[in-house]
């Protein structure tokens, strides 16, 4: 039943979003704009600059690129997690449980907003420079994984999206906190790890785990050493950190939602 319903949700939402193509339009630029300002301080930050941490401009922008089409599509079906704290205090969760559908997909397709395509649409076109501009020596297996990068990548935003909001049903205003990890993890993943410190960098970098949103997956694809001293090996183990913390993720989630027991609202 949920492989019908689902789908058929999301379609009612696309479709209420395009009756307004004028909006839309104004959205979508918006959007575009929005994922553009990492952009512009990249490259200020260039013209003073020749490498950070190591790394060329175009190798930055490729981590920009990979960082932020995950995060974009992480953003379109996981931030109506966002929306949790109301759902809570206004005693909607309530509702979500009577139905006979899990409640995370419920909130997944809930609120899905067509314009931020527009996040996802300038980080692809950043990345379609990049990887022209970067020295890649091109295999079958370097293509899939640039490929696999941005999914896994929107996998791993979306695990840490799911864990930090569900922090949630304890603190129900937890909204701060969990704005702070995941946009913060946009931010922090746009530029190399090794570049941050040492504290920041392990919890980031591999709690988190953002490192593996865009800088290794990068230093496979470029075939460089890693500054920090982890093996290549590791630039390829992406879509295996996105598959434990989704796992991590659903295990939060559950035993979030078996404990919760309402505000009384």
């Amino acid at each position: 039943m949920a492989d019908v319903i689902y789908p058929k949700l999301i379609a009612a939402k696309l479709r209420s979003q395009m009756v307004y193509r004028a909006s839309f339009a104004v959205d979508f630029v918006s959007q575009v704009m929005a994922q553009s300002y990492e952009l512009i301080v990249i490259l200020v930050l260039f013209s003073q600059i020749n490498a950070l941490g190591g790394f060329t401009k175009n190798e930055v922008l490729l981590m920009y690129a990979f960082a932020g089409a995950a995060f974009g599509v992480a953003d379109l079906f996981a931030g109506q997690l966002d929306n949790l704290p109301t759902y809570i205090r206004t005693g909607t969760f309530d509702v979500l449980l009577m139905r006979p559908l899990g409640t995370l997909p419920q909130i997944m397709v809930s609120d899905i907003r067509l314009r931020r395509v527009g996040r996802i649409t300038g980080a692809l076109a950043v990345m379609a420079y990049a990887l022209s501009h970067v020295a890649i020596d091109w295999t079958p297996a370097k293509i899939v994984l640039t490929i696999l990068t941005p999914m896994a990548g929107a996998v791993i935003y979306s695990a840490v999206w799911v864990v930090a909001c569900s922090i949630c049903f304890w603190i129900v205003e937890g909204r701060e906190f969990a704005n702070a990890v995941t946009y913060g993890s946009n931010a922090f993943t746009s530029y190399p790890i090794n570049v941050y410190s040492a504290p920041l960098r392990w919890v980031m970098a591999f709690i988190v785990p953002g490192a593996f949103v865009a800088y290794y997956p990068s230093l496979a694809l470029l075939g460089k050493e890693d500054p920090l001293g982890l093996p290549g090996w590791v630039g390829w183990t992406s879509p295996l950190v996105a598959a434990l913390a989704a796992t991590v993720a659903g295990l939060v989630w559950r035993f979030a939602v078996r404990h919760y027991r309402g505000t009384g609202s």
